[in-house]
């Protein structure tokens, strides 16, 4: 088995055992601080929605209610905990100053709006609804903006997902180059996760 092939089976069967409240949590744990992406869980649920198992309107709407839920989660650790609580804590969840520096600088930037743009940003969605809650954004604004973006987000994400699946014989023609792509792209996270840590020893 490759590991195309090992990773749609072992994430399908995931989202297969928990079902829509495992789409619901881990889309939770996907919007606060926790390192959970999106694109890590939201193309097998649309996997199983091809196969029969998740309906569409299931997976997507529970997916965007988490994700609702979650940046509400963060957003009120922002709101009346601020940032010295995310600093003190950040290290724990793989939250660096520095990220929320940046997501910070990226939300004073660009307002409101930024809470629907993060939706589709890397990082940066994980993060955004902490400098919102900061910042006291009105909690309606905040709610649909996000509502919005997920929504976006996630029907995109499982729409890939159920078209991966009905082209499958097509995807396992090539599983030998996804494979090491897969695999570099594996490495270098790693390699950058190394680097990442050795550079912040040196700056303490």
């Amino acid at each position: 088995m490759g590991i195309t092939e090992f990773l749609v089976s072992f994430g399908t069967h995931v989202i297969e055992t928990t079902g829509y409240t495992g789409v619901f949590l881990l889309m939770v744990a996907e919007s606060m601080v926790l390192p959970v992406p999106s694109e890590a869980v939201m193309p097998f649920a649309g996997f199983l929605v091809a196969r029969g198992t998740l309906s569409a309107a299931g997976a997507v709407g529970l997916a965007t209610l988490g994700s609702v839920v979650g940046s509400l989660l963060s957003y009120a650790i922002g709101r009346f905990g601020g940032r010295p609580l995310v600093a003190r804590f950040g290290r724990y969840v793989l939250l660096s100053e520095r990220d929320l520096e940046r997501t910070d600088a990226f939300f004073r930037r660009r307002g409101g709006a930024t809470v629907f743009v993060a939706r589709f940003v890397p990082v940066v969605r994980h993060l955004v609804s902490i400098p919102a809650g900061v910042g006291q954004m009105g909690l309606i604004p905040f709610s649909s903006l996000t509502a919005a973006g997920a929504l976006l987000w996630n029907s995109f994400l499982a729409g890939c997902g159920f078209l991966l699946e009905r082209n499958w014989a097509l995807v396992a023609d090539y599983s030998g180059p996804i494979d090491v792509a897969i695999l570099v792209l594996l490495v270098a996270g790693l390699a950058y996760l190394v680097v990442r840590h050795l550079r912040r020893g040196h700056s303490t």
